[in-house]
Formats: structure tokens, sequence, C-alpha cells
């Protein structure tokens, strides 16, 4: 058979050999292959994506945006960008891949930042077991804006998008002015308790710390600029009754007693550097963004440094109360799981911990301890043993149950929810505590002001069709299932915004908050 060869060597008539398509210069550089940089200029067949000057400008300006939302945004070279373009432009093409490779990977590193928090919270706190969403907008969305330029709006859309997110940024910006305006003035670090009908130089520096974050009631007029006027303002150093309401409200939003004197206690939270409220702000933007993303409609919010519970309502309501929350050595652990079911006239089996570090010690002082209390001594099988027949100084494998009745330390109803920490919200007998402002006294369950109310309306809400009060009337133990389970978040703020946009700032009761700043200011390896 005669074949005719092409000046190429190709047979006329047959089929060319597929030809092999070149690497782009981005193909060539990307290290390390793989995740949402390869599937980013996959979609583009590694082509680069930054090719105009105003679209680098436009992320040099969406990445110094985050700095409003308590992020750095040095970590992801903002402003070396453009002067990385400018040299890209006359460099060789590998040179113009790795700029834009960078740029790229800045952009994803700050969307994931601030979608779902620069720090991983497993790194800071072992036994979090709140499931964090890293969901991003989806890939056609990011390379619609790169091209568009529109990033401003796919940074906005990252964001959270719920209220308390927002006013902790406001709160940010407000705080920051104060700082570059100088910070507020700060009270001697010892001096007289202050309140009203004292006159004294340091009431004066007290209206002045307060008119900063807003009391601008309490300022006095300065007599000096016509001293002959006859002007309607307090004395500078006396402390009249709209300074005494001023320091109330102060010592609201610092969950201070609320008596209207500056004693040791309001005195050293007044003296806290504006630095360092700014820094508590920041790194609770960041706790929120690891929990405010596809919050379901109806759940209950377990707010554990603020004290307070809140029931979100499939009808929209809101439902709020103060609670009980762990002592430090016994911590209410963050997690997120659904409530199941409550327990009506619970009885109370004694944890663990409790057991060894409390009850026991409390029996070997006094042989009457169990009687007062209603509490029984068990086997692991359930056995009943009288107290005489334990060795109390090595009692063995027993526990121990506390019957119901009113002073069970469960007091009348459980809302229980699965979690490997045992916890769960109840009532209790110890209704003085809801009385504090500051109410870290549980071995780590919630204790709940008007928890009736909240179960009553956990089983409306849910179709359970259950009437609380004729369960109770029984006077049976026993536990009623909700028809849906509902959703329960706890979770661990030392700001967040209270009425009317104020912010609160709350005791780092457990001591969290270095460790989470620390980890905040890290800087990040080089992009």
């Amino acid at each position: 058979m005669l074949i005719i060869l092409s000046m190429s060597g190709t047979a006329i008539g047959q089929p060319s050999a597929p030809q092999e398509r070149s690497m782009t210069a981005v193909e060539q550089v990307l290290v390390p292959r793989g995740g949402s940089l390869e599937a980013f200029y996959a979609a583009r067949a590694f082509q680069v994506a930054w090719m105009r000057e105003e679209q680098v400008q436009g992320l040099v300006e969406a990445l110094k945006g985050v700095a409003s939302d308590g992020l750095n945004p040095g970590d992801y070279g903002a402003d070396r960008l453009l002067a990385g373009y400018r040299q890209a432009l006359i460099s060789d093409e590998h040179a113009q891949a790795r700029f834009d490779i960078r740029a790229t990977r800045a952009l994803y590193t700050a969307l994931r930042h601030l979608h779902h928090g620069k720090v991983d919270p497993h790194s800071i706190d072992p036994q979090w077991k709140v499931p964090i969403n890293e969901r991003l907008p989806t890939l056609d969305r990011i390379i619609q804006a790169v091209e568009t330029g529109q990033l401003a709006a796919l940074f906005d859309s990252v964001r959270p998008a719920y209220a308390p997110y927002q006013r902790l940024r406001q709160g940010l910006t407000r705080y920051r002015n104060i700082q570059r305006l100088g910070g507020w003035p700060m009270l001697p670090d010892t001096g007289p308790v202050l309140e009203r009908g004292v006159t004294h130089p340091d009431v004066a520096i007290l209206r002045k710390r307060l008119a900063q974050i807003g009391e601008l009631e309490v300022m006095a007029a300065d007599i000096t600029i016509l001293p002959e006027a006859k002007l309607e303002a307090p004395d500078p150093q006396y402390f009249d009754a709209s300074l005494e309401a001023a320091v109330r409200r102060f010592q609201d939003h610092h969950l201070l007693e609320m008596d209207g004197i500056v004693g040791p206690r309001t005195r050293e939270a007044l003296n806290v550097p504006v630095d360092r409220r700014i820094d508590q702000i920041r790194l609770n933007l960041e706790r929120a963004r690891w929990l405010m993303h596809g919050l379901p409609e109806a759940f209950v919010l377990v707010d554990i440094a603020g004290y307070r519970v809140s029931y979100f309502r499939p009808n929209g309501d809101v439902w709020r109360s103060r609670i009980v929350v762990g002592q430090p050595y016994r911590r209410t652990p963050s997690l997120r799981s659904e409530i199941t079911h409550l327990t009506v006239n619970p009885t109370w089996t004694v944890p663990p911990t409790i057991l060894r570090e409390d009850v026991i010690p409390s029996v070997r002082r006094d042989p009457n301890y169990l009687d007062r209390r209603n509490m029984q001594v068990l086997t692991p099988s359930g056995q009943r043993l009288s107290p005489g027949q334990v060795n109390w100084s090595n009692p063995g494998n027993v526990m121990i149950r506390q019957a119901a009745g009113p002073g069970n330390a469960l007091g009348q109803v459980v809302i229980r929810f699965p979690n490997d920490h045992l916890v769960y919200l109840h009532d209790t007998p110890a209704q003085g505590l809801f009385a504090r402002q500051r109410r870290a006294f549980s071995s780590g369950c919630i204790r709940v002001q008007g928890v009736l109310e909240l179960a009553q309306l956990l089983l409306d809400d849910t179709g359970s069709d259950r009437d609380l009060r004729s369960l109770l009337a029984g006077g049976r133990t026993r536990n009623v299932s909700l028809v849906e389970p509902m959703p329960v978040i706890l979770h661990y703020w030392t700001v967040h915004p209270g009425a009317g946009g104020r912010l609160v700032f709350r005791p780092d009761i457990y001591a969290r908050d270095d460790a989470l700043l620390r980890a905040l200011d890290r800087p990040l390896a080089s992009l």
C-alpha cells in the first residue's frame, strides 16, 4: 500500500497525533498542588488572574478592610501587593505567575479567616466540641468576583450576617477612635471610695472617663471660658445623682454590682486601658466567626461568661434569663448539641468528681450529711447500702443518689442534651445566687432562673403537647421526650453587645482570653 507523507512526516489522510499542551507558567510554579488554589487555576486553564492594576488595588482595599473585623491586614501582605504587581509586570512570566499565586493565596486565606476564624479553636481548647462551618462561596462566585473587581462584596458575603457581629465591629471602630484621641484618663490606682455626695478631684477624672464612652451628660462645663456666666452644669469634683446613674450603667456593662459606688473593683474596671478593651473586642469577633454561620431558626444559646441563656423561638420571640455556670476549676464547656428530653422530679446521681472532691470529704466530717440531704448510698448495680456499711476512709466503688424533692440539687426539672461532659440545664433550690452579677458557682452544669417556663416553651414549640405542671404534680421521676429535638449551643464570650448597642465587658472567668489573643496576633508564615 502506498503511503504519502506530508512534509512534517504525518501520513496524508491519517488523523494527526494529539499535540501535548505545554504547561503554563502558573502550572510550573504552583506548589504545593491540590486544594483551593489548584481548583481556582484549573478552572481558568492555569492562566494568571490578576491582570489589571485596578483588580489588585481592589484586593488591597478588601484586605485592609479586615482590620474592622479585628484581623491584621499585614498577615495577607496587603501593603506589599501593589508593589509586587508592578515589579512582576516588568519581569518574566514565571515572576508574574508567582505574584499571581501569592495574590490568590492572600485572597483565600483572608476569606477563610473572615468566615470561620484565623485561629483553630481546637488548638487552644482541646475540649472544643462545636463544629466549625468552613464552607466558603462557590468557586464560580470567587472567580467572578476576581474578574469583575467585586471583592468588597465577596468579603461582605463571608462575614457573619448576624447583628451581634456587626455591633462588635461597630464597637471596635468606636474604641479605636477613642484610642486615636489618646485613650481615656485614668483614676489613681488607690484613692477614696467615690459615691454620691462626695467632693474630690478624682470625681472630675471620673466624669471625663465616663464621657469618653458616651456618658456625655456627666461632663462638667469649663467655667474658665465664661467666668461670669451662670452655667447649668455640675461641679466637676462633686459626685451627684446623674454621675451615680452613669456609674451604675458602667457597672452593669462590666458585670459589677450595680451600687453606683466607685470602690476598688469598679476603679479597677475603669482603669483597664482602651488598648486592652480593643483586644477583647477583637478576640470576641474571632469567637463569633467560629460560631455565627448557619445558625438554626430556633435554638437555645448559653452565654457562659455572660451568665445568660437565650431561647430564640420559632415564632421570632426571644426568651432570656439568668444562669449560674461552672466555677473556674469546673468549667462549663463550649459545645453544640440538641435537647432531646426533660427529666421531671429528677433524682441526682452525684458525678464522680463531685463525689470524690466534695461529698465523701463532707461525709467524713459529718456522719449526718447524707440524711440531711436525702441521699442514698448505692452499689454500682443499684443495690442500696447503709452508710454505716461503708468505710468512708476508703469507700471503694459506691454511688450516691439524691432523691427527688424540694432540696434536690437539680430542682424540679432537667433539660437534657447528649454530650461527653455530662452537663445539662436544670432548676435549683439555690435561687439566691441569681441575684449576683457574677455567677460562676456550679460544678459545670447550668442552673437556669425560671427554667420551668423555658421547659414548657420547649414542649410547646416542638409539638410535644405536654403540660409541665401536671407532670410535676404527679411527683414521679420520669423522662419526657421532645417530639422534635431543639438545637442548643454553649459558647464563651467576654464581650457582647448589650441593650442599646453598648458593649458589655465580662470578666474572663476561665482565663481563656490571653491564649486566644496570642494565637490571633501570631504572624502567619509568608504567603
